[in-house]
């Protein structure tokens, strides 16, 4: 009876599904600061929800902000008129004049980075990955104006650069700045963050999908609902934006050559494409390093780079007007096929030396936009040669240029699954998902085999800055207490003089070399854990009972908890060790956990790391005959 009753004390002294403590001390638990146990959506994941919804609505019409103030500045600097027309097509004629047009927007952004925030120069996604990273998800309150502003002056005086960076950045910083104000913790602050960097992109491209994977695979760095149904609900917030000011038509119009279904030779071609693709995604990410790496040789200040660099664009945008600009029109071409084939070389190398010249130079601006471009070029090439070569594989040019569009932006930035949806929601052609399923899964295989970090991680990466480039369920909370905890249980009666268990220790005995012994009463019930210190003090007389020494309430696991519960918990408490008891008999003192054991499931996971052969065969003969024989082997092979 005595035994039931103090049972449901300990369940009903829990303040979590698994985290007791001793039925003496049960009332006392709240004080204790006992973590409650998480769950994957609760009432704070509705309010972050809510709030994340705001952000995507204020990213949408801050993004509609920035276009509108890029084609004024566009329309102001090359056509000479007051208007926020979007102009569809390139520049025909052109004047030398246009050269220094970009060189007077590089130095206006140089004078904001020396005298506002170096971080207005960059391409977006990499400073958001950074300040997820090392700054808690905290954005400046004044980069919410100063790198639009910056963005739109560098795209709109003829910077080479695509609207979708900046409109990432601030739509970053938006989200940043309301969980700045809201009282939420850095993990739901990452998580407005991210809605309001996915929320831009999908107002810019009207890619909802493809917006909330690239929140996932460049900015939040883990899977769970209470981060991703957030983000997913700012999306679709800024999605309906987009169909307000864009219409529900496609943002790239795609005109397949080739309508019936893609044949095998075609897919296999695409397939090969995306592997050369790959080795472009790299060749890309190191040109744009090593000219940023140049500029940072030159003797003058840091604050004249842009406008050196600008000096360079103007010059070939002088030569090849399309690559002034965002260019969202070269993509359309490329995909409809109305470009000859010396007009695509020639767009592929400009936008090529313009882009790497200007991002290694420090000015602002998106990287989609004229990855896309390159990346576009280079597959329409390969699939020109493909179709001249092989004219029975039917392999099509937009479908060929769509593969290497996508394709170089999942082998640069290792967004895979981005690049993929991105091609479908933007051309609304769904026969493009397999193509760009096979085109992008090889070029970012051959990207992953010969560079070791992204063009979004790799400035980072030499500053010392880890990112997380793999997602997979903590090894914790798949290894139960139960597992790995320690048994047989060595404790300490409450009424056992000190003196008594000091000489024990001393001897060296069987169970004496434990850091830490949980005292029980009479009846078995746990009072507390004593260390080899507590015990050992000198100044403690030998005849005081082991009891009083106790000095702090006893934290316990139960046996079913994960050791990721079991860790925390330990943090949380600053301790070494945690007594384990039976859900099904709270009472009962079943094993010690301890940090050691934790560590011990480490080296378990590293060994199933190691490659095993489970099945070996041998050769033999029986009676004459040659036979096969296999059985079942944990070796490693």
């Amino acid at each position: 009876m005595e035994e039931g009753k103090a049972a449901r004390k300990i369940e009903q002294s829990s303040t979590t599904g698994g985290l007791p403590v001793s039925p003496s001390l049960g009332p006392t638990l709240e004080a204790a600061e006992v973590p409650h146990e998480g769950t994957a959506f609760g009432p704070r994941a509705v309010y972050v929800s809510i709030a994340a919804m705001v952000v995507g609505l204020a990213a949408a019409l801050a993004s509609r902000a920035l276009i509108y103030l890029i084609w004024f500045l566009t329309n102001l600097f090359f056509y000479h008129r007051f208007s926020v027309e979007i102009i569809h097509q390139p520049m025909e004629i052109v004047s030398p004049v246009v050269i220094g047009v970009p060189v007077i927007g590089a130095i206006i952004i140089g004078l904001m980075a020396r005298y506002g925030s170096r971080a207005v120069a960059g391409h977006g996604i990499p400073e958001a990955m950074e300040q997820v990273l090392l700054n808690q998800s905290n954005i400046p309150a004044k980069m919410t104006f100063l790198k639009p502003v910056s963005a739109a002056i560098s795209i709109g005086t003829g910077g080479p650069y695509g609207a979708e960076g900046p409109i990432i950045a601030t739509g970053g910083a938006l989200g940043s700045l309301l969980g700045q104000f809201l009282p939420v913790t850095t993990g739901e602050r990452k998580t407005l963050l991210a809605a309001g960097a996915a929320a831009g992109i999908a107002t810019a491209f009207g890619a909802p999908v493809a917006s909330v994977l690239l929140a996932i695979e460049l900015l939040l760095f883990e899977f769970r609902p209470r981060s991703i149904i957030p983000v997913a609900l700012a999306c679709v917030v800024a999605t309906v934006v987009h169909y307000v000011f864009e219409g529900e038509g496609p943002f790239f119009h795609f005109a397949p050559s080739e309508l019936d279904p893609v044949t095998r030779a075609a897919m296999m071609a695409y397939l090969v494409i995306g592997c050369i693709i790959g080795v472009g995604a790299v060749v890309l990410t190191r040109t744009v390093y090593l000219i940023e790496h140049l500029f940072e040789k030159i003797p003058i200040h840091w604050m004249w780079h842009p406008a050196i660099g600008a000096v360079l664009v103007g010059v070939i945008g002088y030569l090849a007007p399309r690559t002034f600009g965002s260019g969202y029109f070269n993509i359309d071409d490329l995909l409809s096929q109305k470009l000859a084939l010396g007009a695509i070389v020639f767009l592929g190398i400009m936008k090529f030396l313009s882009w790497t010249i200007s991002l290694g130079s420090g000015t602002a601006g998106g990287t989609l936009a004229p990855v896309f471009t390159i990346g576009g070029t280079l597959g329409a090439i390969l699939g020109i040669a493909g179709r001249h070569l092989f004219p029975q594989a039917h392999i099509d040019i937009s479908m060929a240029a769509l593969v290497g569009m996508v394709g170089i932006f999942a082998g640069a930035s290792r967004a895979l699954l981005t690049s993929v949806v991105f091609a479908v929601e933007t051309t609304m052609a769904p026969m493009t998902i397999l193509p760009a399923l096979a085109g992008c899964s090889a070029a970012y295989l051959v990207s992953c085999l010969l560079m070791r970090h992204s063009i979004m991680t790799e400035k980072m990466a030499r500053q010392g800055v880890h990112v997380p480039e793999e997602f997979e369920a903590d090894f914790l909370d798949t290894v139960s207490v139960s597992q790995m905890m320690s048994r047989p249980i060595v404790s300490l009666l409450e009424n056992r003089p000190v003196g008594e268990v000091r000489d024990w220790i001393q001897s060296g005995a069987q169970g004496s070399s434990h850091q830490g012994f949980p005292v029980v009463d009479a009846n078995g019930y746990l009072l507390g854990v004593l260390t080899r210190r507590d015990l050992l003090k000198m100044e403690v007389p030998g005849q005081v009972p082991v009891k009083d020494l106790l000095r702090r309430r006893p934290s316990v696991v139960y046996d079913d908890c994960t050791l990721r519960d079991a860790a925390d918990h330990m943090v949380n408490h600053d301790v070494g060790r945690l007594p384990v008891v039976s859900r099904q008999e709270p009472s009962k003192l079943v094993g010690m956990i301890t940090r050691s054991d934790v560590l011990r499931a480490h080296r378990m996971r590293l060994r199933e790391e190691q490659p095993k052969r489970h099945i070996t065969f041998k050769l033999g003969k029986r009676n004459g005959q040659v036979i096969a024989a296999g059985h079942s082997s944990e070796q490693s092979g």
